[in-house]
């Protein structure tokens, strides 16, 4: 499977990365191929009919897709993280009854990142007869004209959080927004919703987690999200790599050298400490998180520098990673991540 996503990227992705950052038809088309070749449920179990590659080669694809186009990175990424939860935390039933379809048939986003944010809850849920009447905003969806559903976060009023499968698009007690004008991976289609008692039945019902539940998935999530930020590394070294051909320039080889080095480096401890994960080395992985960030935009920039003035073009790659670079900056973000990511910009 790591073999035909590589070949994938590399032979239908690369070529056509300047219009899957702002094309969604054309997005919708690669899209379409990653169900073709099932491409959309690597972890899956197999007895879902998934290949559930190890982690490290999940991982890896992470950084290569990421590599390839950040918007289909981005894109991707919200269905394989459905598909991961629900495999992990749903009811047998629900199970039997969604992953068998998630590789093509079904196609389902995540909208729960406003359960990261400090203060009132903006999306609350109150127990009633037969499931849950849900109100508030959700602040991010993506991939609206993708996706069939979307897995719902919201608060209950003991500190819980109830997860559930959602409709995306407009619906009784739920109204989405226009997609949003963003910086970058506009394709991808993000946008808000506007919940007012929205019945969320017993069926469509997740799992219910435990008040510290989305601080500790955060906490183990740490690295794991670095691997976007690797691959768009990987990608601004690849134009450096292409201008230092260009230019016969030694000088831009041997500094696409150093930083690729750089590179190996922090991807290498980030997979380590992964693997050795327990509370004490939260600081650690917070720090190697803050790391790739950082590095991720001076290997865009540096793409952008070795463009010269080409990269001031509107569809000179460099310009696109680093857009890419910005939302992979704060993707996932928590106030300890944008701590430590600013502690380090600033030493």
């Amino acid at each position: 499977m790591l073999e035909i996503a590589l070949n994938f990227l590399t032979e239908e992705v690369k070529p056509v990365a300047h219009a899957l950052d702002a094309e969604p038809a054309e997005m919708k088309r690669i899209f379409g191929r990653m169900a073709e070749l099932k491409l959309l449920s690597l972890r899956r179990s197999v007895e879902y009919g998934g290949p559930n590659i190890s982690e490290r080669d999940f991982r890896f694809f992470q950084e290569e897709i990421a590599r390839a186009s950040g918007a289909l990175a981005f894109l991707q990424t919200q269905h394989q993280s459905a598909v991961n939860m629900l495999g992990k935390h749903a009811s047998a039933g629900l199970r039997a009854k969604y992953l068998p379809l998630m590789d093509s048939q079904l196609c389902v986003g995540v909208g729960f990142s406003q359960l990261r944010r400090s203060g009132p809850p903006i999306c609350r849920a109150t127990k009633v007869v037969g499931g849950y009447q849900i109100s508030g905003q959700v602040p991010w969806i993506t991939g609206f004209g993708y996706f069939d559903e979307y897995v719902l976060g919201a608060s209950l009023e003991d500190g819980c959080a109830v997860f559930g499968l959602v409709p995306l698009m407009d619906c009784e007690g739920q109204v989405l927004s226009q997609p949003m004008e963003l910086t970058a991976m506009q394709a991808a289609c993000t946008v808000t919703a506007e919940l007012k008692n929205y019945f969320l039945t017993d069926e469509k019902v997740a799992f219910v987690k435990p008040p510290d539940w989305m601080r500790a998935n955060d906490a183990f999530n740490v690295t794991l999200q670095g691997h976007f930020a690797i691959g768009c590394a990987k990608a601004g070294i690849d134009i450096v790599r292409t201008n230092a051909e260009k230019k016969d320039s030694e000088f831009l080889t041997n500094s696409a050298e150093r930083l690729w080095t750089e590179i190996e480096s922090c991807r290498y401890q980030l997979v380590e400490t992964q693997q050795d994960f327990k509370d004490e080395t939260t600081q650690k992985r917070l720090e190697l998180r803050a790391w790739a960030i950082e590095l991720m935009m001076r290997c865009a920039h540096a793409g952008v520098v070795s463009s010269s003035g080409a990269a001031n073009y509107a569809e000179h790659p460099a310009g696109r990673v680093l857009r890419e670079a910005i939302v992979f900056s704060v993707s996932a973000q928590t106030g300890a991540i944008m701590e430590c990511t600013l502690n380090r910009l600033v030493r």
